[in-house]
């Protein structure tokens, strides 16, 4: 359902065709709500046949230009401000470190150290992001920052535990 939301959002802030909704989304929506091309199209089809969205231009070569329709934005705004119909958030690297006193501890400690690695990794990507863009003075520029920056502020909170996490099994294994 998100994908839906991210599609028109993108599009209530700047209408465009699918190849450029794709662009913009890979810059910004894809960090937090990752699509590929053919789901991407294919939610604009569906927003299409929803009437939340409509073809505004037709360029050279049949390639259309959308933009969001009042019920479209209607739609979005209800979307935004209510977070209750939001599915419980799952983590499933969480219920690994949960259950992994199942496993000998050297690969307990192997994940850890892999969770951190990839944690840092990540860490690394969202600051060239932040450093690469363009910050304009928007709402959109301005709210993609933040949204950037929760990024950046969870990700070092994840590598920082991995960290500890590797240190906590050193000791338990020393002892």
């Amino acid at each position: 359902m998100s994908l839906r939301f991210a599609a028109l959002g993108l599009l209530a802030q700047h209408p465009g065709s699918g190849y450029d909704l794709l662009k913009r989304f890979e810059k910004s929506m894809a960090n937090v709500w990752p699509a590929t091309q053919s789901q991407l199209y294919g939610e604009l089809n569906k927003l299409a046949d929803a009437g939340l969205i409509e073809v505004a231009d037709i360029g050279p070569r049949g390639r259309k230009e959308y933009r969001v329709t009042d019920a479209g934005r209607i739609e979005l705004l209800r979307w935004i401000g209510d977070f209750h119909d939001d599915p419980p958030m799952r983590r499933p690297d969480v219920l690994r470190v949960f259950l992994l006193g199942e496993l000998p501890p050297e690969d307990a400690r192997r994940y850890a150290v892999e969770f951190a690695e990839r944690a840092a990794s990540e860490l690394k990507r969202l600051e060239q992001l932040r450093d690469s863009i363009n910050w304009v003075d928007s709402d959109a520029g301005f709210y993609g920052r933040a949204a950037l920056e929760f990024g950046l502020r969870d990700v070092a909170m994840e590598e920082q535990w991995a960290r500890w996490l590797v240190a906590s099994i050193d000791e338990r294994t020393r002892t």
